[in-house]
């Protein structure tokens, strides 16, 4: 699984950090669940949080597709810069920063509610309840942040150092590493960072970070947003037998009916099982002699490395099985014998193969 952490962190001397990590370990036990210390209020003395109105026209979104920390605030012309990269149709610059709850970090934005709607999901857009909340000074908590931390809408906590804060609503915000927003305004009173967030719009997956990053500063951290995780490719399992014997009577069962005395007959005739893999004076290759043309019809990739090898024994076997199912050497008598001699147009090739078959019979019963 690929997961996406990031974390800001006011710093005393007024810096701060922005960290990602990407992978978590497999295997690992889950992280226990952060809980808040602040006394838990009554249910029956909460008040659920009004219902405001629709109100107004429709938000046409323009969601982040790139977001950027800074380590001090972004200048005007570095704002014009990113708005004129490639693919880049809308920027904005909000200030950010972390506080504490009860010894717990929390990372926000602050933010101008009525510039920052359109960069919301629709969803969040459209919910009266969150811009209501930002304009009485309160805070908006990411769904899952709220879930991680306990946080108890209704609920007004206490910041270490700080003001209290009411959790007036919750929403999907999808800003990977963001507890929560808040307005401008309650930001300064907390002390954010005044214009060290960016975030820009554009086409989804076009806008490149290293363009970012080269005019945000060389420490700057980036993350593309949206992008789905490149899935892991599965590991090939490559099985290979220990000898010969175990690859021949591997290889008959591809094709029901057949004997893997068969097999091991034609790789003593043309091989003499690898020993002499040619090429031969009329062109064929590897343990069991195929013609190129009729490998390209009939070769499988027998040991699962992803290769179809006309000199391994782990696929050329299977690929004579292969060749002798397509003609009918699964059933046996006379279909046994044509599929044998379209493997070599010989009648004398035929009886050799088959009578070295009945031999290995006798010798491995």
């Amino acid at each position: 699984m690929i997961v996406l952490a990031v974390v800001v962190s006011v710093g005393a001397a007024g810096a701060f950090a922005f960290t990602m990590s990407e992978e978590k370990k497999k295997g690992a036990d889950p992280a226990p669940p952060v809980v808040l210390k602040e006394e838990t209020p009554r249910l029956d003395q909460l008040v659920p949080v009004k219902e405001f109105g629709q109100g107004g026209p429709g938000v046409s979104v323009t969601p982040p597709r790139v977001l950027g920390i800074a380590r001090a605030t972004v200048p005007k012309d570095t704002r014009l810069a990113l708005g004129g990269l490639k693919h880049v149709q809308k920027v904005i610059v909000v200030d950010a920063g972390s506080v504490r709850i009860s010894g717990t970090g929390v990372n926000l934005l602050a933010v101008d509610p009525a510039e920052y709607r359109s960069w919301t999901p629709q969803a969040v857009a459209d919910q009266p309840e969150v811009w209501s909340a930002l304009a009485r000074g309160e805070l908006v908590a990411d769904t899952s942040a709220a879930r991680r931390f306990g946080l108890v809408l209704g609920a007004t906590y206490q910041i270490d150092g700080g003001p209290r804060l009411r959790v007036a609503a919750s929403a999907t915000l999808g800003l990977p590493g963001v507890d929560g927003v808040v307005s401008a305004e309650v930001g300064r009173s907390l002390g954010l960072m005044q214009g060290v967030a960016v975030l820009l719009h554009g086409k989804e997956g076009k806008i490149r970070e290293a363009g970012v990053r080269r005019l945000l500063g060389k420490d700057t951290q980036v993350v593309t947003i949206g992008r789905a995780p490149a899935r892991p490719r599965p590991q090939k399992q490559v099985v290979r037998q220990g000898s010969y014997l175990d690859l021949y009577k591997s290889a008959a069962t591809r094709c029901p009916g057949l004997s893997w005395t068969v097999l091991a007959a034609i790789g003593q005739v043309e091989s003499s099982h690898g020993r002499n893999n040619g090429p031969s004076s009329a062109g064929a290759l590897g343990p069991m002699q195929f013609m190129p043309a009729t490998w390209k019809a009939y070769g499988v990739d027998g040991d699962g490395d992803g290769r179809r090898d006309i000199w391994s024994p782990y696929d050329a076997v299977p690929g004579a099985a292969n060749y002798l199912c397509a003609n009918g050497a699964g059933q046996g008598g006379q279909k046994l014998r044509k599929a044998v001699w379209f493997y070599n147009h010989s009648w004398d090739y035929v009886n050799k193969v088959l009578g070295l078959a009945d031999a290995y019979a006798r010798a491995y019963t």
